[in-house]
């Protein structure tokens, strides 16, 4: 595995780092890509700039989107951010910090740079155990997604190469 490349998406937060480390420990060369959509908290920013540095990513690019402008998360508003939930409550709805299909656009900017940089391995750092009510966390969003990108792209249509699941860790990782 080698000398290949894959594109991790990077917060700064403690999954895409881990997910980051992963990507490195298995011999990928790592394009980092990172968002500042508008998220009220810019400490991930800033941190993920740090980690992609002292990871030795072969480029970090932070993407600015403000998500701010269709609002629904506690995330891009003056809403209040909950916290110390239980166990109860985090096992019961979608919270107020998820953020409208986030995974989706991030993932779609991911997929953008991978057929660029003839990529086919993208990895996610979501928690898929204790994925907090995200449903773009699931397992199953991540395979939707994976044969989305599929159908989706010029280099998997021309037959270049193809978005795998994440089983092996070789292909589309979710940690």
């Amino acid at each position: 595995m080698s000398g290949q490349k894959a594109v991790v998406l990077l917060s700064g937060g403690l999954d895409s780092t881990t997910t980051l480390a992963i990507a490195k420990a298995q011999g990928f060369e790592v394009y980092a890509l990172t968002f500042r959509y508008g998220q009220r908290h810019g400490i991930e920013v800033h941190a993920s700039r740090e980690i992609a540095r002292r990871l030795e990513a072969a480029q970090h690019i932070v993407v600015d989107i403000d998500l701010r402008l269709f609002g629904g998360s506690a995330l891009t508003a003056d809403s209040p951010v909950p916290k110390g939930r239980s166990v109860e409550e985090m096992g019961t709805g979608i919270p107020i910090t998820y953020v409208p299909a986030r995974n989706t656009i991030f993932l779609s900017f991911a997929l953008a740079w991978a057929e660029v940089l003839n990529v086919f391995d993208i990895f996610i750092g979501v928690n898929a155990l204790d994925y907090s009510g995200y449903p773009d966390c699931r397992p199953e969003y991540i395979t939707a997604y994976e044969q989305m990108a599929n159908l989706a792209t010029k280099s998997t249509v021309e037959g270049h190469g193809r978005f795998s699941y994440p089983r092996s860790f070789n292909r589309f990782v979710e940690v």
